[in-house]
């Protein structure tokens, strides 16, 4: 029998738990530290826009600077949030160190001249850039590494919010929806209490937000059941408005990306649409953080907790102005806005089902970011450390009840669902929320034949079963060649001079239309989300900028003469880059055949010559 007390395994455990304090104990001080000078250099730059309104007009300038800057020297940093994510599920080439100053120049940019962005996003991204670079001087394995990611990310949450508990249940809730991993836990809250003291021995202070309704009931915990109902009802809304920002600034960055293909020239869009919507609207209230009044009447987050602080639309244009500034290219946060956007919803809600406003401003406040952000828990406990404990019933309702109602969406694309919300029998085994979105959208419109024919297997049917068929078509097939060139997609043709090289198009582009006009058969480019190329660094696709260093692949298929032929006329652009060849076969699909249905699988019947062939399909 197993003894009850093993004395080495404690010393083990014990001796694993001082590794990873004494880790990530650096990592809080950098990530608090950097959070501090951020804060105060963000009301340094807010302050600096309310007393020269004419920066407004310099957005587009400034939305140029941000996205050539990212453009030039961003790479693997222009993932984000959903880079660091994507390492701790699986650590590759780190979060590069350039990460950190370009995320802070960015926002401070974006803020100093009117963008609608939060601050979340810098220092989760500075904390998880820091930690890298420390994991990195320090050599630490893989396990180790994902420690202190995880560790710098939680640092960075709760320092830049004062909110330590939820920065710890955040940095492990928002890896896996649905599910928490709980062996980093002491180490995270560590590294979540240090970032806190850090920020806060700076002499960094928060907001202060203050629920009046309740307060003076005399217990621990308010509880009321006309008032649980109304929560749910507005829950409900906090999830459908949370979903509709993820996937209204989803499809505004991919709408950019498809009409504006310069993307230095994006942000220069968006704000120009930012400015546009300012004086249609006559008001400024809706541009930067949103949290301090510029005037006395602004509508502000503090503002949305008093009944008449906002008008009805309030949480739209909030929701608007910052979809359009995120994904056009800005730099900055989404949670911010979130929680101005639920605040201010839960004021409009709170009129209209006769319940109290500052409750119900403090529920949005928590629930559209628990919908958008997936993390319900770290939502909840949120709502206790910033309004405290007595109304923790109605936080856990409202958080809970929008998370279920936003669906498989979110702000962060690299999420992996490890629990689907409903209907996930469809979704792939840790599926993550960017595949859910393509998945679903090419389901779109189908019906439930069709749908089940898309997935691996049929309905009721074991993988692998083939389906009876009464005819086929036959196959001919021939030989073909295929050549795959490996390059970048910042690769240009040579050119001289400095505006010749400007106008210079890429590489892949030239090679595609030379195909053309030459007339090869089949000639396409296809973008990677991950990897190497001809032993270079492993580079990851940017979530809200393109990353230009990234391998990108151009496939030609014809005869292997004319691929020669083709290579040998265009070797100054490919002259030292990864080209491989590849016999294969062409198959034309011709006239039908007739198939007995016992037919087996393997066969099909030459309905021209009468006997069985193999099947080539």
């Amino acid at each position: 029998m197993k003894r009850l007390l093993d004395p080495r395994e404690h010393a083990r455990a014990l001796r694993q738990l001082l590794w990873w304090t004494l880790l990530v104990v650096p990592v809080g001080v950098l990530a608090g530290s950097a959070s501090a000078f951020f804060l105060w250099s963000l009301d340094r730059v807010t302050e600096i826009r309310w007393h020269n309104g004419w920066l407004l007009f310099l957005l587009p300038v400034a939305g140029v600077a941000v996205g050539w800057l990212y453009h030039r020297f961003g790479g693997a940093a222009a993932g984000g949030n959903n880079l660091i994510i994507e390492q701790i599920h699986q650590p590759g080439g780190g979060v590069p160190r350039r990460m950190a100053p370009l995320v802070l120049v960015g926002t401070l940019i974006t803020h100093l001249f009117g963008g609608s962005a939060g601050r979340e996003g810098t220092a989760v991204q500075m904390g998880g850039s820091l930690a890298s670079a420390f994991a990195r001087v320090c050599r630490l394995s893989e396990e180790n590494l994902r420690v202190v990611l995880l560790a710098g990310v939680a640092a960075g949450f709760g320092s830049v919010f004062g909110t330590p508990l939820t920065g710890a249940i955040f940095a492990m809730e928002v890896l896996v929806v649905g599910r928490m991993r709980y062996d980093a836990l002491i180490p995270v809250l560590v590294a979540s209490l240090v970032g806190d003291w850090t920020c806060t021995a700076w002499g960094i202070g928060h907001a202060h937000y203050h629920i009046d309704f309740g307060s003076g009931a005399g217990r621990a915990l308010h509880f009321d059941g006309a008032l649980v109902a109304k929560v749910v009802l507005a829950a409900a809304a906090f999830g459908l408005v949370s979903r509709l920002f993820s996937e209204l600034t989803h499809s505004l960055q991919h709408g950019f990306q498809r009409l504006v293909p310069k993307v230095w020239l994006r942000p220069a869009v968006g704000a120009l649409l930012v400015i546009g919507l300012a004086y249609a609207l006559g008001t400024r209230d809706y541009l930067g953080l949103g949290v301090r009044p510029e005037l006395p009447d602004s509508v502000t987050l503090l503002s949305a907790f008093e009944a008449g602080g906002t008008s009805p639309w309030s949480w739209w244009w909030k929701l608007l102005f910052t979809a359009i500034t995120l994904s056009a290219g800005f730099k900055g946060g989404e949670v911010t806005p979130l929680f101005f956007i639920g605040a201010t919803l839960g004021n409009t809600l709170a009129v209209l089902l006769g319940a109290p406003v500052d409750l119900f401003a403090g529920l949005g406040f928590v629930a559209v970011f628990a919908g958008a952000a997936n993390t319900p828990l770290a939502c909840t406990v949120m709502g206790i450390e910033l309004f405290g404990a007595q109304h923790g019933v109605y936080f856990a309702a409202a958080c809970f009840v929008a998370y279920h109602f936003s669906g498989h969406s979110g702000i962060y694309l690299s999420q992996r669902i490890g629990v689907a919300k409903r209907d996930g029998s469809a979704l792939p085994p840790d599926a993550s929320l960017r595949e859910a979105r393509e998945f679903g959208s090419e389901l779109e419109g189908l019906s439930f034949a069709d749908m089940a024919e898309a997935l691996p297997f049929s309905a009721g049917e074991p993988a692998g079963t083939a389906n009876p068929m009464k005819t086929q078509h036959r196959i001919v097939s021939r030989e073909m060649g295929k050549v795959r060139i490996y390059l970048a997609p910042r690769d240009r043709v040579p050119a001289d001079g400095l505006f010749g090289r400007l106008a210079a198009k890429p590489v892949y582009r030239a090679l595609i239309q030379a195909a053309k006009a030459e007339g090869l058969g089949n000639a396409a480019a296809f973008t990677t989300h991950y990897g190497f190329s001809a032993s270079g660094k492993v580079q990851a696709q940017g979530a809200e900028i393109a990353n230009p260093n990234l391998t990108i692949c151009v496939e030609l298929i014809d005869t292997k003469e004319a691929l020669e032929a083709f290579c040998r006329r265009h070797g100054d652009l490919l002259k030292g880059r990864t080209i491989v060849y590849k016999h294969v076969e062409h198959w034309d699909i011709t006239g039908h055949e007739v198939v007995e249905q016992d037919t087996s699988p393997d066969e099909v019947i030459d309905g021209n010559k009468g006997r069985k062939l193999p099947d080539r399909s």
